[in-house]
């Protein structure tokens, strides 16, 4: 393959905040979020350089080991080659470390801003290319495909490789984060998975995996039932205790609540009539935010003034 040209012109990438899981759906289903990061990357003459507000702002490296620099370097090389200099400039807006897809986000920033300053870049990597490097870069799909795709998503891998099923959420959701102030490691919340379950709990969760499509999509009177886990959330309990206390006492007013991805986020699948009323019922120590649907995915969009660029 011959070495890439570039373009000079710096470009701006949105990616939004995902919910993997979301009840039974371990490892396969994922939402996309209303709530966004951005990022500008422009090809320069040599080095790197990073710009870093909102979260992460003092703690996120900016060097080589930023994970979205690592997700371009690594697209770069399927491209055809690395540029000789990048300027990187983010706008974080998806906490850190609290089960909303944050390092799925950065990750598919990466890749497509690095297929978007590349000549012919969307021909060299393809949607299907794009989605099993970030798969590989994030160990599973359910985030990163949510974030690509937009929307609701089922992933899955087929020998290996990442694929994904993108279908349309019912327009009637407004979802409701509640966002803890301390964070969690996936690493020590996947740590807590045991290597086998009960048989009636796997079949459980099959069932309510394959109701919860048609909640999401059609029916979402029947969101309470369908978000119905036994494979992961009570096992993490330990690590976030007033997580699953939290989903609980929702679950328990009839509110479809479960952790977001690996936590410690609680999602409630609510209706915009119901949000400002579930929104309430937190309490102290929660920041409770109505989200919208993300129906784009990650997108590259016009520059816009105030992004940091000159």
């Amino acid at each position: 393959m011959a070495h890439p040209a570039f373009r000079a012109a710096p470009v701006r990438v949105r990616t939004p905040a995902t919910s993997a899981n979301l009840g039974p759906g371990f490892d396969a289903l994922g939402l996309a979020l209303g709530l966004y990061d951005d990022v500008v990357v422009r090809v320069a003459e040599s080095g790197l350089h990073i710009d870093i507000a909102g979260e992460g702002a003092d703690t996120l490296p900016r060097d080589e080991s930023h994970l979205m620099v690592r997700a371009m370097r690594a697209a770069f090389d399927l491209l055809g080659g690395q540029p000789r200099g990048l300027e990187v400039v983010c706008a974080n807006r998806i906490p850190h470390g609290r089960g909303l897809g944050s390092s799925s986000a950065a990750i598919c920033a990466g890749l497509m801003a690095a297929r978007a300053v590349t000549s012919g870049g969307e021909a060299r990597l393809g949607e299907r290319a794009l989605l099993e490097l970030a798969s590989e870069i994030e160990g599973h799909p359910d985030n990163v495909a949510a974030c690509l795709l937009g929307g609701f998503t089922i992933a899955w891998s087929d020998a290996g490789a990442a694929r994904a099923v993108r279908l349309d959420p019912d327009r009637s959701l407004a979802p409701v984060a509640f966002v803890p102030a301390q964070p969690l490691r996936t690493e020590t919340a996947r740590g807590l998975l045991p290597r086998s379950v009960p048989h009636v709990d796997a079949a459980l969760n099959a069932g309510r995996s394959a109701l919860l499509v048609e909640a999401l999509t059609r029916r979402p009177e029947l969101l309470l039932p369908a978000t119905e886990d036994r494979l992961h959330q009570e096992y993490r309990s330990s690590a976030m205790p007033g997580s699953v206390r939290l989903v609980a006492r929702l679950r328990a007013e009839g509110v479809p609540a479960v952790i977001s991805g690996a936590g410690p986020t609680v999602l409630a699948l609510v209706g915009a009539v119901e949000a400002e009323r579930v929104a309430r019922l937190a309490g102290e120590g929660w920041a409770a935010n109505r989200l919208e649907l993300d129906a784009a995915g990650a997108s590259v969009l016009p520059l816009a003034a105030g992004t940091g660029t000159g």
